[in-house]
């Protein structure tokens, strides 16, 4: 038998925990094991609990949610954080995914993407559509980048295989498993284990955090273009 996702609810609004415990608790691999009002509450809780999944409210008091992101992500590595936004990729969310959240999610989502965006998250994967991904690089090219490279012992890619980089730059430039199986002629499956390695070897969490490095760090503008696809179709 499957173990139930843990879910801990943080949000200072009652009413919103409660629709999202409604919800959560009509899933059968799905258990809400406790809820918090603020950043403080949510710290006790995840000490208490040891929820998989903390759906996170970003504007809430003592402390807000960025900060409470932060603080559970950096004491409890195995706890994934799914923050909740009332604006689409608002700074608010932006800044909840640079503290270590692996996903947002609109308050208004329908239950079909509340349920997928938690299983996703528990599965290590981002909840971020590819679109999502796009706007978010979108955002990032806007911020001013780190300093260049001067060796290759600051770059966190220096370990990747040819084949490994090649999907860190497709992830990095917004490509879902399928798309990068398709340019790459591999099946996703193997595109999911290259995934994975390459997330262990720069030290990511998730994808979301390695468009995030790979942008701080210059390394799409660094790189080469993906080559075009036989059929025409490029992905530069």
């Amino acid at each position: 038998m499957t173990t139930a996702i843990r879910v801990l609810l943080v949000d200072d609004q009652e009413l919103i925990r409660l629709g999202f415990r409604l919800v959560l608790e009509a899933e059968p691999d799905v258990v809400v094991v406790g809820e918090a009002a603020d950043g403080d509450e949510a710290m006790r809780a995840v000490a208490a609990h040891a929820p998989d999944v903390v759906l996170m409210d970003i504007r809430m008091p003592r402390p807000d949610g960025i900060a409470a992101t932060r603080s559970i992500v950096a004491a409890y590595p195995q706890t994934r954080v799914l923050v909740l936004t009332t604006f689409d990729l608002d700074e608010y969310a932006l800044g909840a995914l640079d503290a270590g959240a692996s996903g947002f999610l609109l308050k208004d989502a329908q239950r079909s993407e509340l349920t997928a965006a938690i299983r996703a998250v528990h599965r290590g994967d981002a909840a971020l559509a590819p679109s999502v991904t796009r706007r978010l690089i979108d955002r990032l090219r806007a911020v001013p980048p780190a300093p260049r490279r001067t060796s290759s012992a600051d770059d966190p890619t220096a370990e990747l295989t040819d084949r490994e980089r090649e999907v860190f730059i497709a992830i990095a430039r917004g490509m879902n498993n399928a798309e990068i199986a398709h340019h790459l002629y591999v099946s996703e499956s193997t595109v999911k284990t290259h995934v994975g390695r390459v997330l262990a070897k720069i030290g990511a969490r998730d994808r979301v955090h390695a468009v995030i490095l790979a942008h701080r760090h210059r390394l799409i503008e660094d790189a080469e273009p993906l080559p075009p696809r036989s059929d025409g179709s490029s992905t530069s």
